[in-house]
């Protein structure tokens, strides 16, 4: 005996943006090389009136493409070119970056120089940067993350698979859909190829007793010791791997305690990782569950550490061996300032690991390692934009103990190059402390918001002005003042500056607030002040809910949509509103870019819901007639897409995109507040009523659905004829069975609908569907039953067939089976569509009839057997087989 669970289900102007600044955005300093003018700006304006559908006017300056970026680079004849320089993915394909470098023909390049792969692999570029030339995150320049890509527009976009929600931190899995199981037991596609399993497989208590059994130090043969795992993309010198114990001849785990200055960079152009670890050993409790402490070089000693990471929703182990990459005896990379301390060398290589290689760290941003270091959310802030509040958003997120960094923007011509003020451009800083100081002069006295930097180089290149090491501002603070907040005047990196010269200087600051996951089982950090937070595991699926923006209304309906609830307001805001940080991200982007996959352009638009509105999902005229409230900075191609919103208490729909529609990837959804919310994927409760009314979608608002109707004359007249041509094919049992039936049925369906009849089999599952004995065969009042359903479901497959073209779209099906009184989850309808429909998304007739009989057949089934209403139904195998069989 077993049981089965049926789930219960609990007027605007959108400006999209396109920069064309050589120096900002996607091209010059941000994505690419180059660094020149974008030679033009796009602007594409999208304005929804009063329902009607959207009007999209484009403004192009200069130029005949569309460009994002600096110099001649280009996607081709009618696609925007991101980058600088001349590089090009092909004559139709995009080109991310400038100078020389290319993938191949076809293939995209990213950065500026004249690295490259070869004809058929892609280049990332010259010097240091990981996208492009430079350090800079993406491309030639010293820019952290781009600030053009599509602005505003309620729309985006993202990729599509399973539905899986579960509750942020929490490894139990809720909801319909589990993608890493399957249907049924059967292993899915992204199990079959995750590029992480080899990470998730190997047990750190595991591996040490086995090679304590056998006296043996561990060699990881998932990241072996070989200069493929440092460079994949160009050849260097040869790297000696060596043990911390052939390095030095007393090597410790962590020496005097783990702290920020303990950090120096290496040869690798990774300062954003180094910034993330700094802001990381601020935070005992923190740093212990990335670091576990309990592991040295002399105790049980194997050879092996493990780190934790947090990676897509969840906390990941990951154990390495401990030969590093050395150069004359001497570590190449990451390292402490002390010569026998290893745990930051070592956390470098497992990072490098669960990125693929050493030279996947070239280049990236702080918000990154951060999210990965706490599993907290990061939001990006324009420092020549900061909002009003910025002061007293960083004083509270130092109060919730959130991670910050910042940085400056270069172009290629100046990455890591010194300023006159001694701050060095296209370089990753962490923000280590943010005070309220008390100051006092002969004429004033008064608070002054300070805030504490780090540059990870930790050498003498620190802020020359206000406030810097030894300046005459010092004397404005009394001594105990000095001692409490921790002043020294060292060359180590580390300087103060007023928050009026911060956001003066500096250009991008990174936010990471963490969650209540981020503080979970650390002894003491339970009660400490943190967010409120959800996660909602989903995807975008072409055919099923790969809607794209706001801009495709006719599709955009269809995208995963979340309901969140916000009943108190924050402690300290005046209009009485919420803070919510919503955080898309896309899932496995990175890793998958030697498939030919890159990140998608994503975002997100949020609606007000009115008390009352419908639980299920909202339908194509809810976004018809509402106007969003609020919605992403951007929609840009970024791992991550995040935004601070501020909101009544009320109840609000999110609605994560694509900007495309068609475009498929999976998505992690966050949504952190302040105080406690509820929150969930809008779905519906699959069942099935056979006689629903014709009213129900009159309340829903939508007055453009189906009536079925009384017979007409001409079918009446045909019944008629059919009931003649019962008796006459039935003979004297007056039943049919499936061959006399295909026979009837085909002699009328054919002449109304463009295809082949019903076969066989369907006319066997229609006997089934109402074959109440058993016997394989239709009297005719079983008969009359079918004949109803078959003029119920021709009716509505005609009304919702818009173009008369005979078929369905994946769209129109759900609508339709909708109608018919078939409501099914997200995750039923992915496996319909997937059924039923061939590979553009489409229904004929016949398909959609052989759907409608398998729904209710196995609906009516579980009902049956469901003795209690409660949504669970029980079988014995016998039952399940014949009832699964006979259908």
């Amino acid at each position: 005996m077993f049981t089965i669970n049926l789930p219960k289900f609990g007027d605007e102007a959108v400006d999209s943006f396109f920069s064309g600044d050589g120096g900002t955005s996607f091209g010059g300093s941000s994505f690419g090389g180059g660094g020149g003018s974008g030679g033009k700006t796009t602007v594409i304006r999208t304005t929804y009136g009063g329902g009607g559908d959207p009007v999209v006017t484009r403004t192009t300056y200069g130029g005949d493409e569309p460009s994002y970026g600096g110099g001649t680079s280009r996607y081709g004849d009618s696609t925007p070119s991101y980058g600088g320089g001349s590089s090009r993915y092909g004559d139709s394909t995009p080109s991310y970056g400038g100078g020389s470098s290319r993938y191949g023909d076809n293939t995209p390049s990213y950065g500026g120089g004249s690295s490259r792969y070869g004809d058929n692999t892609p280049s990332y570029g010259g010097g240091s940067s990981r996208y492009g030339g430079g350090s800079s995150r993406y491309g030639g320049g010293g820019s952290k993350y781009g600030t053009g890509g599509l602005s505003g527009g309620d729309g985006g976009t993202a990729p599509a698979t399973g539905f899986r929600r579960s509750r942020y931190g929490n490894k139990s899995v809720k909801g319909d859909t589990n993608r890493d199981i399957g249907i049924g037991g059967r292993s899915c596609n992204s199990s079959r190829s995750d590029p992480f399993g080899q990470v998730y497989n190997q047990k750190y208590s595991e591996i040490k007793q086995r090679c304590r059994q056998r006296g043996q130090l561990f060699e990881d043969d998932e990241f072996p010791a070989v200069d493929n795992n440092i460079y994949f993309t160009q050849r260097t010198r040869r790297f000696e791997w060596k043990r911390p114990g052939e390095i030095c001849d007393d090597p410790q785990w962590i020496s005097a305690g783990a702290s920020r200055f303990d950090v120096r960079q290496g040869e690798l152009g990774d300062c954003w990782l180094l910034a993330a670890v700094a802001s990381l050993t601020c935070s005992e409790a923190l740093f212990a569950k990335v670091v576990p402490m309990d592991q040295d070089f002399t105790t049980d000693y194997c050879g092996i550490f493990k780190f934790n990471f947090w990676h897509q929703g969840e906390w990941v182990e990951v154990v390495v061996d401990d030969r590093l990459p050395t150069y004359n005896g001497q570590l190449v990379f990451m390292h402490s300032t002390e010569k026998n301390e290893f745990w930051s060398a070592l956390l470098e290589k497992a990072y490098a690991k669960l990125n693929g290689s050493y030279e996947s760290l070239k280049g990236g941003s702080t918000s990154e390692a951060m999210e990965d270091f706490t599993g907290g959310v990061t939001e990006m802030f324009d420092l020549q934009k900061a909002p009003a509040d910025l002061q007293k958003i960083m004083l509270k997120a130092v109060d919730m103990h959130s991670l910050m960094g910042c940085s400056i923007d270069a172009d290629p011509n100046q990455l890591e190059a010194e300023l006159e003020n001694g701050l060095i451009m296209g370089h990753a800083y962490s923000v280590t402390a943010v005070k309220l100081v008390n100051i006092s002069t002969s004429r004033v006295s008064g608070e002054i918001c300070m805030v504490r930097i780090r540059n990870p180089w930790g050498n003498e290149a620190e802020w020359k002005g206000a406030w810097s090491d030894q300046s005459d501002e010092w004397t404005l603070i009394s001594d105990e003042e000095k001692q409490e907040i921790g002043l020294t005047f060292d060359d180590d990196g580390e300087f103060w500056m007023s928050f009026k010269d911060f956001i003066s200087n500096f250009e991008k600051l990174e936010i990471c607030n963490l969650g209540p996951d981020s503080m979970q089982g650390q002894p003491g950090e339970g009660q400490k002040k943190c967010f409120s937070a959800i996660s909602e595991h989903g995807g975008w699926t072409r055919r099923v809910n790969a809607g794209g923006c706001r801009n495709y209304l006719d599709t955009f309906w269809t995208n995963p949509q979340y309901r969140v609830t916000l009943t108190d307001a924050d402690d300290d805001d005046e209009d009485n509103n919420c803070t919510m940080i919503v955080a898309l991200l896309q899932k496995d982007r990175r890793k998958k870019r030697k498939e030919g996959l890159d990140l998608l352009t994503i975002g997100y638009v949020i609606y007000n819901l009115k008390e009352g509105e419908s639980q299920g999902p909202l339908d194509v005229n809810f976004f018809k007639y509402n106007a969003s409230c609020a919605k992403s900075p951007s929609f840009i191609n970024l791992r991550e897409m995040c935004g601070r919103h501020r909101l009544p208490p009320g109840t609000y729909a999110i609605i994560p995109s694509t900007f495309e529609p068609s475009e498929e990837g999976n998505f992690l959804l966050r949504i952190f507040t302040e105080k406690d919310f509820q929150g969930g994927e809008i779905d519906e409760q699959t069942s099935y009523n056979d006689e629903q009314g014709d009213n129900e979608y009159e309340e829903n608002g939508d007055s453009n659905e189906p009536d079925v109707e009384p017979p007409s004359d001409e079918e009446q007249q045909q019944e008629e004829a059919l009931k003649n041509t019962f008796r006459r094919v039935a003979g004297d049992d007056m039943e049919i069975d499936a061959y006399e039936l295909k026979d009837i049925l085909n002699s009328v369906f054919t002449r109304e609908f463009t295809f082949d009849g019903f076969a066989t089999d369907i006319c066997r599952s229609m006997v089934a569907m109402n074959d109440g004995d058993l016997s394989g065969k239709l009297g005719y009042e079983e008969f009359k039953d079918l004949w109803a359903d078959l003029r119920r479901w021709k009716r509505v497959f005609k009304e919702f067939d818009h173009d008369a073209s005979g078929t369905l779209n994946s769209y129109e099906l759900r609508k339709a089976l909708n109608s018919v009184g078939f409501k099914l989850s997200n995750s039923t309808f992915h496996s319909v569509v997937m059924r039923y429909s061939n590979s553009d998304g489409i229904v004929d007739f016949g398909d959609f009839v052989v759907c409608a009989i398998r729904l209710k057949t196995m609906l009516t089934s579980f009902k049956m057997a469901d003795y209690e209403n409660k949504g669970v139904a029980s079988f014995d195998i016998d039952n399940f087989i014949q009832t699964t069989m006979y259908s």
